[in-house]
């Protein structure tokens, strides 16, 4: 990696560390330690995650206008201050707009990273760079909470403020280590015309036409709805009203989903970097799918209490061996399809797809992990044998390179590239290649 990308790295992982230490005892804070009920606690978390959907859809213009560098130095402030704020917060209202401070920021931060990372790698090493945030984020956020559990005291509010405290200065470390990356200029490419003439415009009618990328967003919401949407409410819901196991488990499980990430990130990037994006996807949706099926016989299949534990522990570990999967194929291909002038727009849309589902993930899983157990596993193992379906179909819109990046290291097979007179404006471009 060049010294840009491994400062940009760096902030991302550190800034991951700081949210490890306030993300798995938010709830517990406001409810508890601040005696603020548990209707309070609900309410935080979801303007937490509105906060995010109110924002993201002006984040991409920004950053595609003034830059994603100055972008995220001003949302990192920003939730620097939003954490300070709600680790001092004692009354609803300062809870609530302290929240909707925080989560604004770290909306913001993401597209902006993303759009980092674009600029400093091309489409032979974003595969990589990529897998590399993901790693170290998972392991930012897992050294954060373990840490913050030592930290917290829930019968002393000052322990949960020098959480928030510690958050707050991961964010401006985060802005700090940005501000002296040396972004390198992004290559200028040249418009296409349309039939008329006319030069077309940026924006979200040119991303709504654009069918890949549509496609790629619902896949996306399906992706994040299915699994990161049911982790912390449905998923835990269903184990311990069905499997029955202990809330304490459930700490073990995301331990075993993060162990599984951090320890197969590597190993499977070396498996998946030279395989079609597509197929490697739609392979996640399978392992995905069977991992609802292992949690259908913690619950449902009569076992024994210690059976169903490791059925539940299991699952998690699924989950993570897909997302290890997912991260150095889904947002390297983002990148991938975006026009060099709308890179941060591309971003914040699948940004705003995620916060989507996991705004209606939990509203819906919820409820139904909790009382319809069946219907529940049903339901997710469908939801990712979907996953599957819309994965092959994303790949019969991509051109060779966008679906397997690895054949542009292989210059000598290119001999042409050329766009057919009737090809849509939208459309991929065909490469023409010796066999």
């Amino acid at each position: 990696m060049g010294a840009a990308l491994r400062r940009i790295q760096l902030g991302s992982a550190l800034s991951a560390f700081g949210l490890g230490f306030t993300v798995p005892y938010l709830y517990v804070y406001v409810a508890q330690v601040r005696d603020l009920g548990a209707g309070t606690a609900g309410v935080v978390l979801a303007v937490f995650a509105m906060a995010a959907l109110a924002v993201l859809p002006f984040t991409g213009r920004v950053i595609d206008r003034r830059g994603p560098l100055p972008v995220l130095v001003v949302a990192s402030a920003v939730a620097s201050l939003g954490a300070v704020a709600l680790g001092f917060s004692s009354q609803v209202t300062a809870s609530v707009l302290s929240a909707a401070v925080l989560g604004a920021g770290t909306a913001v931060m993401q597209p902006a990273l993303a759009t980092m990372l674009v600029r400093c790698s091309d489409a032979t090493t974003r595969t990589r760079a990529f897998a590399m945030q993901f790693f170290l984020q998972n392991l930012g956020l897992g050294i954060g909470g373990l840490v913050g559990g030592l930290i917290v005291d829930t019968s002393r509010a000052s322990s949960f403020t020098m959480l928030f405290l510690i958050e707050a200065v991961m964010f401006l470390v985060l802005g700090a280590i940005a501000a002296t990356v040396r972004m390198p200029r992004p290559t200028v490419v040249a418009k296409e015309a349309t039939a008329d003439g006319s030069v077309p415009r940026g924006g979200l009618r040119v991303l709504l036409s654009h069918r890949a990328m549509v496609q790629l967003c619902v896949l996306g919401f399906v992706v994040f709805f299915a699994c990161y949407g049911q982790f912390e409410s449905g998923l835990a819901a269903y184990g311990t009203e069905a499997a029955g196991i202990q809330p304490s488990t459930l700490g073990i499980a995301l331990a075993a989903n993060t162990a599984v990430i951090v320890v197969a990130q590597f190993v499977v990037l070396r498996l998946v970097e030279r395989r079609k994006r597509s197929r490697v996807i739609a392979s996640v949706g399978l392992i995905w799918a069977f991992a609802w099926i292992v949690a259908g016989y913690a619950g449902l299949g009569h076992g024994s209490q210690t059976m169903a534990t490791a059925a539940m522990i299991s699952t998690y570990a699924l989950f993570g061996l897909g997302e290890s999967m997912l991260s150095p194929t889904v947002a390297p291909l983002v990148a991938d399809l975006a026009p060099e002038s709308m890179v941060g727009q591309y971003n914040s849309a699948f940004a705003l797809c995620k916060q989507l589902a996991l705004a209606v993930g939990p509203a819906v899983g919820g409820p139904m992990g909790a009382s319809l157990h069946g219907p529940y596993i049903v339901t997710f193992v469908l939801f990712s044998l979907g996953i599957t379906v819309l994965a092959l179909r994303l790949g019969r819109r991509l051109t060779p390179v966008q679906d397997q990046p690895s054949l542009a290291a292989a210059p000598s097979r290119v001999v042409a590239v050329s766009l057919p007179e009737n090809a849509p404006a939208d459309g991929p471009v065909p490469v023409a290649a010796v066999h």
